[in-house]
């Protein structure tokens, strides 16, 4: 018998979802576990993807580029910050 790697994921469904589930797996020609898997995964990598993306105006993002080939001189409280960052 092959050896089993990774975590077991118990859910509870009522048999209209486990129903609708089984009917889009077998059009895919996967079982539900592989389709509720691959479903899952491609949503955690959306919800992912959002939550690590920012999305800036065309102004925005040429506001950050000046920014960054000029920035502002740096004041005291900025200096401070520095240093103390610096210091660890």
């Amino acid at each position: 018998m092959p050896t089993r790697t990774g975590k077991r994921l118990t859910i509870w469904i009522t048999d209209h979802v486990h129903e609708k589930l089984q009917l889009a797996a077998d059009i895919v020609g996967k079982t539900t576990n592989q389709f509720v898997v691959q479903a899952a995964l491609e949503k955690a990598g959306k919800v992912i993807e959002s939550e690590s993306t920012i999305v800036l105006t065309r102004r925005e993002s040429l506001r950050i580029l000046e920014l960054m080939e000029n920035p502002p001189p740096m004041n005291e409280k900025l200096r401070k910050l520095m240093a103390d960052y610096n210091k660890n």
